[in-house]
């Protein structure tokens, strides 16, 4: 025969398991979006830069062009010569782009990505990585 004790314990389980797969299936899930930022040295033009990369505040990991990790609201801090420029990722399809409509900063080849003024005639910086990225 089943006991009272035996069925609330059912119940109690049955209950939280649901809440224990949902909050696991979350947690792979946003785990991607909630990275810690990564930074890599690069020389570009003769100069030192570093790039901090950050995926920013997400709302939802399953939205938008998820390709090399980054997500819509990432964004990348370059640090350069008396410079300092915050630029968002742009949806284009692909490698992962950066820009503010003035700088770009693309990651079609990581180990010489592209930096690009546009102002003016546009203007090409040729940049090599210094560590793996």
């Amino acid at each position: 025969m089943v006991s009272v004790q035996s069925i609330r314990r059912r119940g109690f389980w049955s209950s939280l398991l649901p809440l224990l797969l949902g909050f696991a299936l979350w947690a792979a899930l946003a785990a991607p979006a909630m990275a810690s930022p990564v930074e890599r040295a690069y020389r570009c033009d003769g100069d030192p830069l570093a790039a901090r990369y950050d995926n920013g505040a997400v709302d939802d990991p399953l939205v938008g062009n998820v390709l090399a990790g980054t997500f819509p609201g990432a964004f990348v801090v370059l640090r350069w010569r008396e410079l300092t420029l915050q630029l968002p990722r742009t949806n284009d399809a692909g490698p992962p782009t950066y820009t503010d409509g003035k700088w770009l900063w693309g990651l079609n080849e990581p180990a010489e990505p592209t930096f690009l003024l546009r102002r003016g005639d546009l203007q090409v910086f040729a940049c090599q990585a210094l560590n793996d990225a």
